[in-house]
């Protein structure tokens, strides 16, 4: 498939706003970034979550990244870009019964269990299937450092099995029917922009495993998660992480000795790092006004194509557009709101920016992660955004989600 041509004014011409561009060389190169910092060897999952568009999940097995899965859809989305189901991870706290029966029935055998009852439900599951499922235990420990942008263990949480209770009854984890324990999961935190806030991350989950590992629990795999940071919504660079390839594999080296000839395979998982900086949110201003003295920009994209996830974080976080083609004139304070009617749909309360007009094109920068699917799409009942991936000066796809209501 092609168009006129990729760039954004061309696209905005073709398919309308808003829309999101998905380049797939900038995929490639987040890949080749993140990949070079990481220890070799190493089996690194791409969490669908992040962004499940059937193009990016074909890249980036293409990468040679497997598939970490929460539901039936991300789970169709990953077998059809073509990873096998051995190669595919289904987690997330609230496994239903009729997730993990498509999975089993779709070949997958490997999955993270959030506590003992998830455990057990995994095993019924496979039982029913005739089989046997391979799990990691997912992990709270007992402390974590504070800087990830969103911390998920180390405090009361519902991800993960308190470390505390796994030292005191081991046994109640290893003997469970049809789910052998193969390892261990650890995923502190998410948004660590920094090789030293990794590395703080990383040893808590080493130094946690080592001690479960001495009590009995089976340590095949090791599930460091990750916790990639990528700049979001707004324009930066991303990090490259210098220092982290040596200085994790001399921790690994440390706390896990054989991990280089894969005892225990070591794993990763990413969504935001791999996929932020290959989106940008195109949207069109509908309206300006000023009032009591505040300069409002009408968008028309909100909270409903992006930011509804991210808007719900205390603070909120501020989402920045930029002007396609800038104007001269002097800067003012802009506050950028959607179409919805409601003043929760604000993006940024006072952006620098010269006063656009009505019709100008605008762009989100570095939304490829936690756009479109983590935007409160059905609010209001507008259509979603499109998606349109490039790759070069082609246009490979260019599709919308659709939100219908069918019988049941």
């Amino acid at each position: 498939m092609t168009a006129a041509g990729t760039s954004v004014q061309e696209l905005a011409e073709t398919f309308g706003t808003p829309f999101y561009r998905y380049d797939l060389r900038e995929l490639d190169a987040a890949h080749a970034r993140l990949t070079r910092a990481l220890p070799l060897p190493h089996t690194l999952y791409y969490s669908l979550k992040a962004n499940p568009h059937p193009r990016i999940a074909e890249r980036l097995r293409a990468r040679g990244c497997w598939a970490e899965v929460t539901s039936e859809a991300e789970l169709e989305t990953a077998l059809a870009a073509g990873c096998p189901p051995p190669h595919c991870m289904v987690g997330g706290p609230g496994k239903t019964t009729a997730l993990l029966d498509f999975a089993l029935a779709h070949g997958v055998r490997d999955f993270s269990a959030e506590s003992d009852g998830d455990l057990h439900r995994i095993g019924a599951a496979a039982a029913r299937a005739g089989t046997t499922a391979h799990c990691l235990l997912r992990i709270n420990p007992d402390r974590t450092s504070t800087q990830a942008a969103l911390t998920m263990a180390g405090l009361a949480s519902q991800f993960g099995v308190d470390s505390a209770a796994v030292r005191a009854d081991p046994g109640r984890y290893t003997h469970v029917p049809n789910a052998q324990l193969t390892g261990l999961h650890l995923y502190m935190g998410t948004g660590l922009d920094t090789t030293d806030a990794l590395l703080a991350e990383f040893e808590t989950a080493l130094t946690t495993a080592a001690a479960l590992a001495d009590v009995g629990l089976p340590l095949k795999r090791l599930n460091l998660g990750g916790g990639f940071g990528a700049p979001y919504a707004r324009a930066a660079v991303p990090s490259h992480f210098p220092g982290l390839r040596p200085q994790l594999t001399a921790l690994l080296g440390e706390y896990t000795p054989g991990w280089t000839e894969g005892r225990p395979e070591i794993v990763f998982e990413s969504g935001r790092c791999l996929t932020a900086p290959c989106g940008t949110l195109v949207c069109s201003v509908v309206d300006t006004k000023i009032s009591k003295g505040t300069a409002y920009v009408v968008l028309d994209a909100g909270i409903n194509q992006l930011g509804g996830t991210a808007r719900a974080r205390q603070p909120p976080v501020r989402i920045e557009a930029y002007p396609v083609t800038p104007r001269p004139g002097a800067l003012t304070e802009c506050r950028l709101v959607g179409p919805l009617c409601s003043p929760l749909d604000t993006w940024h309360q006072a952006l620098p920016l010269p006063l656009p007009s009505a019709g100008d094109l605008f762009a989100v920068p570095n939304v490829g992660a936690y756009g479109l699917t983590a935007a409160l799409l059905g609010f209001l009942s507008h259509q979603p955004a499109a998606e349109v991936c490039v790759d070069g000066d082609t246009v490979v796809s260019a599709t919308r989600l659709q939100l219908r209501r069918s019988p049941l």
